[in-house]
C-alpha cells in the first residue's frame, strides 16, 4: 500500500476554504421550524368586525334568500283594504323581529367560547333567515314596506346579544330561551289578530312559531341558565316598545 499523495498547496488551500465556507453557511442558516406564529388579539377582533359588518349589510340591504320555500295556503281569501293594512302592519312587526334575531345570533356567534355552540347559533340563524325572507316576501305581496327603523332595531339587538355573550355561554343560551319564548307568545297573539281569510300570513306565522319553540328547546338542552326576573321583564318592556313603533313606522 502506498500513502495518498498530498494535495498541491493551491488545491489544499481551496479545499480548506470550501470546507470553512460550508461550515459558516450551516451555522448562519436558521433551522426550519413548524411552529406557527400565534394569532393576535387584533386579528381576531378584526375578523369579528368584518363578519359582523357583513351580517348587518346582508340583513338590512340585501334581498333575503330562504333555504325553505315559504309556507303558503292553497286558498287565499280576498282582503279588504282595512284587512290588508292590518295584515301588513302585523307582518312588518314580525319582520322587525327577524331582523333583531339575525343581529342577536350574529353577536352571539362571535362571542361564544364553545365551538359546538357556535354551530348551534349558526344553524338557528339559518332558520331565522328563512323567516326574514318569508316575512319580507309577504310584506311585498301585501303592498307594504319594511320598517324604516330597521338599522336601529338591528343595532340594539346586536348590542344586547353581544353583552349577553360576553358574560358566558350559558347566559347567552338563557337569553335565547327567553327571547324565543317571548316570540312564540307574540306569534300566538298575532295569529288571533290576523284577518280570518289571510291564510297565507297565518301559515307563515305557524311555521315560525314551530321553529322558535325548537330553538328555545335546543338552547335549554344545551345548558341555558334562567335569566333573572328583572332582565326578563326588561326584555318584555323593550319588545313592547319596539312592536308598538314598528306597527306604524
Amino acid at each position: 500500500l502506498t500513502a495518498p499523495r498530498p494535495l498541491p498547496p493551491e488545491s489544499a488551500k481551496c479545499a480548506a476554504e470550501m470546507d470553512g465556507g460550508a461550515i459558516d453557511r450551516a451555522q448562519a442558516e436558521p433551522k426550519a421550524t413548524t411552529q406557527q406564529p400565534p394569532v393576535t388579539v387584533m386579528t381576531n377582533t378584526l375578523d369579528h368586525l368584518i363578519i359582523a359588518a357583513d351580517d348587518a349589510l346582508r340583513t338590512l340591504f340585501a334581498r333575503p334568500q330562504s333555504t325553505r320555500p315559504p309556507p303558503a295556503s292553497p286558498i287565499q281569501g280576498p282582503l279588504s283594504e282595512p284587512q290588508r293594512q292590518l295584515s301588513a302592519n302585523l307582518m312588518r312587526v314580525n319582520h322587525v323581529g327577524e331582523v333583531c334575531a339575525q343581529a342577536m345570533y350574529s353577536a352571539q356567534s362571535i362571542t361564544v367560547k364553545d365551538p359546538g355552540l357556535r354551530n348551534h347559533f349558526i344553524a338557528a340563524s339559518k332558520d331565522e333567515a328563512d323567516h326574514l325572507a318569508w316575512t319580507a316576501k309577504r310584506l311585498n305581496e301585501l303592498g307594504s314596506r319594511q320598517s324604516v327603523l330597521n338599522p336601529l332595531w338591528y343595532a340594539g339587538a346586536f348590542a344586547i346579544g353581544l353583552a349577553m355573550g360576553r358574560v358566558s355561554d350559558r347566559v347567552s343560551l338563557g337569553f335565547v330561551v327567553e327571547t324565543e319564548r317571548q316570540v312564540e307568545q307574540h306569534l300566538t297573539e298575532h295569529l288571533t289578530k290576523l284577518p280570518e281569510n289571510d291564510l297565507s300570513s297565518k301559515e307563515i306565522l305557524e311555521q315560525m312559531r314551530i321553529d322558535e319553540a325548537k330553538h328555545a328547546l335546543q338552547a335549554s338542552e344545551a345548558g341555558a341558565v334562567a335569566l333573572p326576573l328583572a332582565v326578563r321583564l326588561s326584555m318584555r318592556a323593550a319588545a313592547k316598545v319596539m312592536k308598538s313603533i314598528a306597527y306604524h313606522i
